[in-house]
């Protein structure tokens, strides 16, 4: 059984965004989301740490926010937040991609 710290970085990612969001700008829904979906990311990165193939949770997640984040991104064009979370959800994805198209490794 390995941790997947990439999962559970991506989680503090999302989670302390969503809290840099509200001390700055006093965004209670930039909180709201950040501890939501940085819990399903964090959620999702147990599940992957339990069992490699079981990556929909953490797919469903960076999944959304990319779409959310990069729509966010190409009206603003600014980096922060919106750039660097459409960023790092699509790499997520990308990795969760790569998991799935492993063959399994015969025991």
């Amino acid at each position: 059984m390995s941790t997947d710290y990439v999962g559970y970085g991506y989680a503090a990612l999302i989670a302390s965004g969503g809290a840099i969001g509200y001390f700055k700008a006093r965004s209670t829904p930039s909180l709201a989301a950040g501890l939501l979906f940085g819990g399903l990311a964090g959620f999702g990165a147990y599940q992957i740490s339990n069992d490699p193939k079981n990556i929909w949770v953490s797919l469903a997640t960076s999944g959304a926010l990319t779409a959310v984040m990069g729509k966010r991104f190409y009206g603003s064009r600014k980096l922060m937040p919106a750039g660097l979370i459409a960023g790092a959800s699509l790499l997520m994805v990308g990795k969760l991609a790569l998991t799935l198209l492993q063959k399994p490794h015969e025991s």
